[in-house]
């Protein structure tokens, strides 16, 4: 195995990593910016407000989502184990 061949399964899997976890992180992102202009339209300083919202909305995002995610992971994995045997010799 080169050292191209690992770069390029490295990048692989850091770009599944970053697909499948966008949708969570944006989702968080966005929750959390509206909670907080919210906070500071009310002038209410609770911690622990944006955490439920949050929580709910990421939730939702992992049902919406889920299968998309669940499909990207499962392709990029039959590929790696496919590719096993090339990799080795």
């Amino acid at each position: 195995m080169t050292p191209t061949t690992v770069v390029a399964l490295g990048r692989e899997a850091f770009e599944v990593t970053l697909m499948i976890s966008a949708p969570l992180l944006i989702a968080a992102l966005a929750t959390g910016l509206v909670v907080s202009i919210f906070q500071a339209a009310t002038q209410i300083n609770e911690m622990t407000l944006s955490f439920v919202p949050k929580l709910v909305v990421m939730f939702a995002v992992m049902i919406f989502a889920g299968p998309w995610m669940l499909t990207v992971m499962t392709d990029y994995i039959h590929r790696l184990f496919n590719a096993i045997p090339g990799l080795i010799g």
